[in-house]
Parts: C-alpha cells; sequence; structure tokens
C-alpha cells in the first residue's frame, strides 16, 4: 500500500500530469484539496472509489481515511494544488506516515507560478534583468514566516518576486517592495491561473491595488513583481543559442 501525494496543478485538468492521472485512475482512494482543486481532476478515479474533499477536514480526518486504506491493503491517491512541494502542507503528512511505516511517493505537478507566467505570456528570467525567481508568501492567518524571510531582505536581490497569499496585503506588500523596485515596477495580479475564470490583472505600485479593488478579487491570486514582467526594456540575447559561444553540443563558432 502506498500513499502518492499528487500535484494536481493550478487548475486545467489538461495540465495534470500522464503519471498523476494513471496513478489517480488507479486508487481506490482519493482525497483532494477540493477548495483549489477542481473535481474534474480526480474526474478519472475508478468507479467505486472513495473520493473524498478534504477542505472541510482535518489532519487527523484525512490521516484516519488513510490508516483505514492501509489496513484495507489500498493505495491513496492524495492530491494537492500545484506542486505539493510548494505550500502543499505534506510535510505533516509525511511525518505521520514515516511514523506508521506507511510507504508514500510524490509526484510533481505544474506549480501556479508557471501556469501564471504562462498565462501572462512572459519569461520570468530575462537576460541581464532577472535570474533568479523567489517564490515566498505573506503571513496573513497562516503559519509565521521565519526570521530572515521578510520581502525587504527578497526584495534587496531585485528578483522576480511570486507571492503567495497576499492580495488582501497589497497595501504591506507595497510598502515593503516600493523602497526597492520604485513605484513604476511591474506588478501582476494573476486569478486562479488557468482556471476557466482566470483574470490577469497588471499595473505597477502606483495603481494595482486600485485595480484590484474594482476587481472585487480578495482570494486565490498570485502576485508577481519585477522588472523582468515588464515589455520596455531591452534587453541581450541569451548565450545559449549565440552563434559566437560554443559549448559542449555546438563546439563550431561560426
Amino acid at each position: 500500500m502506498t500513499v502518492y501525494f499528487i500535484g494536481a496543478g493550478p487548475g486545467d485538468p489538461e495540465l495534470l500530469t500522464l503519471k498523476a492521472a494513471r496513478v489517480i485512475g488507479a486508487c481506490p482512494v482519493c482525497l483532494y484539496a477540493g477548495s483549489l482543486v477542481p473535481a474534474e481532476v480526480v474526474a478519472c478515479a475508478p468507479d467505486g472509489a472513495r473520493v473524498l474533499d478534504t477542505a472541510p477536514m482535518t489532519l487527523d480526518d484525512t490521516h484516519a481515511e488513510i490508516v483505514a486504506a492501509h489496513a484495507r491493503g489500498e493505495d491513496v491517491a492524495r492530491v494537492h494544488s500545484g506542486d505539493p512541494s510548494l505550500y502543499g502542507a505534506i510535510a505533516e503528512q509525511i511525518r505521520r506516515l514515516k511514523d506508521e511505516g506507511i510507504s508514500y511517493e510524490i509526484i510533481p505537478g505544474v506549480p501556479a507560478y508557471a501556469a501564471a507566467a504562462a498565462a501572462l505570456g512572459t519569461e520570468l528570467t530575462v537576460p541581464e534583468v532577472a535570474q533568479s525567481i523567489v517564490l515566498t508568501r505573506m503571513s496573513m492567518k497562516s503559519t509565521g514566516m521565519p526570521e530572515g524571510e521578510t520581502l525587504e531582505n527578497f526584495a534587496r536581490t531585485g528578483a522576480t518576486l511570486a507571492i503567495h497569499l497576499g492580495i488582501r496585503a497589497l497595501r504591506e506588500i507595497e510598502r515593503q517592495l516600493i523602497p526597492y523596485y520604485g513605484i513604476d515596477c511591474p506588478v501582476a495580479v494573476i486569478y486562479r491561473a488557468s482556471w476557466p475564470d482566470q483574470l490577469i490583472i497588471r499595473g505597477t505600485f502606483a495603481d494595482i491595488r486600485e485595480k484590484v479593488r474594482a476587481a472585487k478579487i480578495t482570494r486565490t491570486a498570485l502576485i508577481m513583481v519585477g522588472p523582468a514582467l515588464s515589455d520596455n526594456h531591452g534587453f541581450p540575447d541569451s548565450a545559449l543559442y549565440d552563434a559566437t559561444k560554443p559549448h559542449v553540443l555546438r563546439p563550431k563558432v561560426k
């Protein structure tokens, strides 16, 4: 018996990986985070499978389902949104599985920031503009952030920021980031990336909060910040395909 922690992707059922779909289709038990994972993603569960939305459940509740499945010798598909390694709350589940000797496997999924970049039609690592991406979040009502993991510290690098759980904290985000990125820095808010009701709001720190307020977005949105989001900067071509720069697979210089 194995518990499979499966990344469902950002929402579009077609972004579910082939392996994820195959495993969901073979597991007699499927526990999925229904607040962020559409039912269509787990529609491939086998006939007669025990399929439960874990949104109203506690950790004890979901673990009890896993223990019961283990006693029956039934594999479990534990389906999380995006990629389970990012804010998937799987660490505490894995800790319990290890304590009880229950085997598990992690199947990665398309993360929200990748779907957001696709929706924006942009690359997040632009030559000589930004070559790093910081995935972070705001505390709000969730677990506090570790000391040192502050927006100001990340902003000092000038990297592209992907901020989760921050749509209700835009004023605070502006306060912390404007001194480093400037008020004219590009900002994009992507609501429910890849879902049918996806909404993209572009702006700068000067106007993004007002635009978000007008759109009445209060949850399920990713905030992207950084100069890489701009269409107005010039940048050199990447060295990857530069004819004057040989590498092991293209040793000759033209």
